[in-house]
């Protein structure tokens, strides 16, 4: 059963995104892992090629296109060729940052932020995990106190996506401990700002292209036109945003998966052993059955997950159980894959043997997967 979710037009536009992938990302996947970062010529074909800041309305340079069915066109040709750390670049930009920006940025941020998300000349970054917090964002301890008509921060961040690149950074602040959940605030720090360093690039278990960093404030002034949205607006713009980020992790999950086990499926059907192709054998092939109907199923929750995003009636439950079930599906399904390819699927030039490091971070990163269980949960109780 084939998913229904794309209309002629997302069909169309795929193809333009099948076209950049073959031109601009595969020949350079390789160069980008051994660098450890992905060039930003790259961002700015993307940029030309129509692909990026969808949503930015025309009057700041923007197609003004709301329907995410064009973002999962994206996502779903990315994960076909294994560029998973495009993806999450790519999804940090238009799902996470423009997406604060687009809801909260008064008129003159727009004019000054938004066009750069179109051209791929800005890369944004979103500031919310430290070292001693992650999942508990009360428990940050990064501060901005005012003084006159600026705002001064002072603490660090650590995983940072794009962290390295970013040439603006949404931070999440501390402006008044005594207000608890009220007492969050969002700024703009911009590349360039006095006090404002990054540390090392962090080396991680996969992605390895993607750029993920500490970020440092010492002191850092900015004015109160980086304010973004309301003091003490902070921590209620983060749970309005978080419904978008946690089904866009379930997308690339799911997206994943059902290249892994294209990937596979051509594999068993030519790999050959003890006189015939090892897909003939009831061992896998019990899996390999169990493996597609699972996938089908989880794809027909995730549309449904994009049209009701499409409509504004996506909840945070349900985008938390669609991070859940997708991410959890995606391990499951890279794992069978690396074992069905046998030593191969642990040989960094078979893609599979990519996806399983890049992977991992799926069911950590956007909220751990036991706090979505959490999530889950507390609806249940209050239902």
């Amino acid at each position: 059963m084939k998913t229904d979710l794309f209309e002629s037009d997302h069909e169309l536009f795929r193809r333009t995104v099948r076209g950049f992938v073959e031109r601009h990302v595969i020949p350079k996947m390789e160069k980008w892992d051994a660098d450890r970062l992905i060039d930003r010529e790259t961002w700015l074909a993307a940029g030309r090629q129509g692909l990026l800041g969808l949503a930015v309305p025309e009057e700041f340079g923007g197609p003004g296109e709301t329907d995410y069915r064009f973002r999962v066109a994206i996502q779903t040709e990315i994960a076909r060729v294994g560029a998973s750390a495009l993806q999450s670049g790519f999804s940090t930009n238009d799902d996470i940052v423009l997406n604060y920006l687009l809801r909260h940025a008064d008129s003159d941020q727009r004019a000054r932020w938004l066009p750069g998300f179109v051209s791929g000349e800005t890369i944004g970054a979103i500031a919310m995990t430290e070292p001693g917090a992650g999942s508990d964002l009360r428990a940050v301890q990064t501060t901005a106190v005012r003084e006159g008509q600026e705002w001064v921060i002072n603490g660090s961040k650590t995983f940072i996506t794009s962290g390295m690149l970013a040439d603006l950074v949404i931070v999440f602040a501390v402006t008044d401990r005594d207000l608890g959940s009220r007492g969050f605030s969002l700024f703009v720090v911009e590349d360039g700002t006095p006090g404002f360093t990054r540390g090392r690039k962090l080396d991680k278990v996969g992605l390895h292209a993607q750029d993920t960093a500490e970020l440092f404030f010492d002191n850092v002034r900015v004015p109160q036109a980086n304010l973004l949205g309301e003091v003490g607006g902070g921590f209620a713009y983060l749970m309005q945003s978080l419904p978008l980020e946690r089904l866009g992790i379930g997308i690339a999950a799911q997206v994943s998966a059902e290249a892994v086990f294209d990937w596979t499926l051509d594999y068993v059907k030519d790999r050959r052993a003890f006189g015939k192709h090892i897909g003939e054998f009831q061992g896998l092939g019990f899996t390999l059955a169990e493996l597609q109907t699972a996938i089908e199923v989880s794809r027909a929750y995730i549309d449904r997950c994009v049209r009701e995003y499409n409509s504004g009636t996506l909840t945070a439950v349900d985008a938390a159980k669609a991070k859940l079930w997708a991410t959890e599906l995606q391990g499951k399904v890279i794992d069978a894959g690396v074992q069905m390819h046998g030593g191969y699927g642990y040989m960094m030039e078979y893609p599979v043997a990519k996806a399983y490091i890049d992977a991992r971070i799926q069911r950590i990163y956007g909220g751990t997967n036991e706090i979505m269980k959490e999530i889950i949960h507390r609806d249940l109780l209050r239902s």
